[in-house]
């Protein structure tokens, strides 16, 4: 009983960790994204560093009602103004 736990547990870890490798050098945004999204639509904003597994800037926003999720260009200035405002409504709730 205990080495049958234990092969499983192994057989998790095992496959966790090939899963992990397999998805290296991958970027959740293939092309550059749009340069702007509605901000009334927007449900939650993710912004992920580069990193050893995608050297871009990649800033992800997904949608309300079922829109999906939508790659928004780093360098547009609708972008860089939203990240912006999501930092200080966020620091401006940790405060209060």
């Amino acid at each position: 009983m205990k080495s049958a736990a234990l092969l499983a547990l192994l057989a998790i870890l095992l496959f966790g960790d090939v899963r992990g490798q397999l998805s290296l050098g991958r970027c959740k945004c293939q092309d550059a994204g749009v340069r702007a999204v509605r901000p009334n639509r927007i449900e939650r904003l993710e912004v992920l560093p580069p990193s050893p597994s995608c050297p871009n800037l990649e800033i992800i926003v997904t949608l309300k009602d079922n829109g999906g999720q939508k790659c928004l260009n780093p360098n547009s200035s609708f972008s860089k103004n939203y990240v912006k405002r999501a930092i200080k409504k966020r620091s401006a709730e940790i405060r209060a």
